[in-house]
């Protein structure tokens, strides 16, 4: 599972780290940014034949561009990205707006709060393998 992790607190993408590792996912295809900035230009500047990330874990508290910022800079690429790329929400709000805001977004596969645990690994994992073509 090619992951991309997009969160301002090094300690957040540390410990997210950790526990995909821990499920087995190997150092090599776990990618992160704490720059939301950053991570909008690695997705602007993809070619149509580009590999995708298989999952993007998204914070939506960070400065300059929050989580909402992204979703929306990322909208010009929701056809490139849907069935190919899914994002979950990763954050330590329990708005319930912001769950359902976060729905509102084709590319939102899910909306998980912090941290991460072995059941919501196994869930993405579990959906990748069916979502994914044979």
């Amino acid at each position: 599972m090619d992951t991309l992790i997009i969160d301002d607190d090094p300690t957040g993408i540390f410990l997210t780290t950790h526990l995909l590792r821990r499920e087995g996912q190997p150092a090599d295809v776990i990618t992160s940014f704490v720059s939301p900035v950053e991570a909008v230009a690695f997705f602007r500047q993809l070619s149509p034949t580009d590999t995708l990330p298989d999952v993007v874990l998204l914070d939506l508290n960070m400065p300059l561009l929050d989580g909402w910022d992204v979703l929306e800079a990322l909208k010009p690429l929701e056809a490139h990205l849907l069935g190919r790329c899914a994002v979950y929400v990763l954050t330590s709000s329990l708005a319930p707006a912001d769950a359902a805001r976060a729905r509102q977004y084709p590319i939102v596969a899910g909306f998980l709060h912090k941290p991460l645990d072995r059941a919501e690994i196994q869930a993405m994992q579990a959906r990748l393998l069916e979502t994914r073509p044979t």
